[in-house]
């Protein structure tokens, strides 16, 4: 683990400040369940790893329980929260309303010749995740292409409060992908936003949307069957069911 978080903090700029490194590495390892939903962190371990003090891990650890990353228990400790089906619910609600309102945008206003080029260029290289499986490539990509919609309308505000508000959202997307969301069905969503967008049709590029920010909806109950531990209540839920099947 420790390997892997000081690969994270490699990969953050030195021009930011310690809190926020340690914020972006946490929240990152979080997301792609390095650390995972009921662990325990300990303050200590954490600065040492990093060789930093404990002040900023532990601003860290207000961040990410703002978030709704982690649990800070008072005298207990601070432990990764499971992932709560609600909030990734509500995170998907925010999101679609956020996204239907930029996409809708790019196609009425139209999009230059340059950001449709780039979101060309992301697509093709979300193609040439598929067959290396190059999940943790493909998920950085994505979040590239969501990105690159929202700034390309001038929508810089609107990006950032669907980061504020996603992430348990991207929690399971991160589980979904490849087993219960497919890689390719998700760039041939990517791809339909985009042709609908060039097209200047506002209610295409809307229904394509619409039906991308539906995927989790489909995905979601599959990875609280296989996943009861990771999700909140679900491993008693599922204790339960087979008691009464046992009955």
């Amino acid at each position: 683990m420790n390997t892997t978080l000081k690969t994270l903090w490699h990969e953050t700029s030195d021009a930011e400040s310690v809190r926020q490194r340690l914020y972006q590495v946490l929240r990152q390892s979080i997301i792609h369940m390095v650390l995972a939903p009921g662990q325990a962190l300990s303050e200590k371990e954490i600065a040492d790893t990093f060789n930093v003090s404990r002040q900023p891990v532990r601003e860290a650890f207000i961040r990410l329980s703002e978030a709704g990353l982690v649990e800070v228990r008072p005298q207990r400790g601070t432990y990764v929260v499971k992932i709560s089906q609600r909030a990734v619910l509500e995170a998907r609600f925010v999101r679609e309303a956020i996204e239907v309102a930029v996409v809708r945008s790019a196609a009425a206003k139209g999009l230059p010749r340059s950001d449709l080029a780039e979101l060309h260029e992301l697509l093709d290289r979300q193609r040439r995740c598929v067959d290396p499986h190059d999940f943790d490539r493909f998920y950085r990509l994505d979040e590239d292409f969501h990105r690159t919609l929202a700034l390309a309308v001038g929508q810089q505000a609107a990006w950032k409060v669907t980061q504020e508000v996603k992430a348990q959202f991207d929690r399971v997307r991160y589980l979904s992908v490849p087993d219960t969301t497919p890689i390719p069905r998700l760039i041939e969503q990517h791809a339909a936003i985009v042709a609908a967008i060039e097209a200047r049709d506002m209610e295409g590029a809307e229904q394509a949307m619409r039906l991308h920010q539906s995927e989790i909806l489909k995905s979601l109950p599959t990875l609280v069957q296989r996943f009861p531990e990771m999700f909140e209540g679900a491993s008693a839920q599922s204790a339960n069911d087979g008691q009464h099947a046992l009955g």
